[in-house]
């Protein structure tokens, strides 16, 4: 009997990709009040993905050409404040069965670094601790397959998928551009997961068994939108409040921001008169 896709989409709750970003008044951190967030765009690629794995293995037009495994829950997870429920509902809206919040209070303990951190400073999860939790939700809620964004637009880390692959000892494949199922073998009832990426000079292309961790990247496909009468729907659909202790996990920082600096005004360009005059202006900057 085939395995059926259980599959987990961890979102992230980020400053909207619109907005430009401002270092707060004591430089600790980047200013978070009052700023619109949104649901992390790598993120969004990641639950496109894993809705579009669902349609393909129904009947019907979008179904595949390539053997599909079925799909029979996908789970979104975002570990933060309250108002992760807002990117929760939209990844619920997007086809999400159902979703788990993990609620970091920042004003608590639990989300600080062991010397209590700077005022002001984000006390978010760091990506390790991140994939820990993950690690944890994968073995609570009998998950087999992880797909999740290549890096979230804030911190930039592109770390957790791979820390979390190394947990688990699964298989990963970062960056995809495309992801297709194989049939293990006939009566087996396994499947293969090949994925291709975009490198420097070409595509490479990696096959593992299930279980397997996939991070995205933006070439994947096209997020849809959160159609009204979808979200309409996804309010009725079921959001689970969590903590860090359900899951045992430390939310401890290990790193330290000791400054955050917004980057130096550009200067103006200059002009030289031939080609010897831009390679004496060259040699004086130490660029050549």
């Amino acid at each position: 009997m085939s395995v059926p896709l259980k599959i987990l989409v961890p979102v992230k709750r980020v400053i909207d990709y619109a907005i430009k970003p401002r270092v707060n008044a004591t430089h600790t951190a980047i200013e978070t009040t009052n700023v619109k967030h949104s649901l992390n765009p790598f993120d969004e690629l990641s639950l496109e993905a894993a809705v579009r794995l669902r349609e393909a293995s129904l009947p019907g037009p979008k179904k595949s050409p390539h053997p599909t495994p079925s799909v029979p829950d996908i789970l979104a997870l975002s570990a933060g404040p309250a108002k992760c429920t807002d990117v929760l509902r939209t990844a619920m809206a997007m086809g999400a069965d159902r979703a788990i919040h993990v609620e970091i209070d920042p004003k608590t303990s639990s989300g600080k670094d062991k010397e209590g951190g700077a005022e002001g400073e984000s006390q978010e999860l760091e990506p390790l601790g991140v994939a820990k939790l993950l690690a944890q939700v994968v073995k609570a809620e009998d998950r087999n397959f992880v797909i999740l964004g290549k890096q979230s637009i804030d911190d930039d880390s592109n770390q957790t998928g791979q820390m979390l692959a190394g947990l688990l000892g699964w298989g990963q494949a970062t960056q995809a551009r495309d992801i297709v199922f194989e049939e293990e073998g006939e009566g087996k009832g396994g499947w293969m997961v090949k994925v291709t990426k975009e490198v420097d000079g070409g595509v490479e292309t990696v096959r593992s068994p299930l279980p397997m961790v996939v991070t995205t990247d933006l070439r994947l496909n096209e997020p849809r939108y959160a159609s009204l009468p979808n979200i309409m729907k996804a309010k009725k659909k079921k959001l689970e409040k969590k903590s860090l202790e359900d899951y045992g996990v430390d939310g401890g920082r290990r790193l330290r921001v000791l400054r955050v600096e917004e980057p130096p005004a550009r200067k103006g360009g200059g002009k030289v008169e031939d080609v010897d005059g831009m390679i004496s202006r060259l040699k004086e900057l130490g660029a050549i």
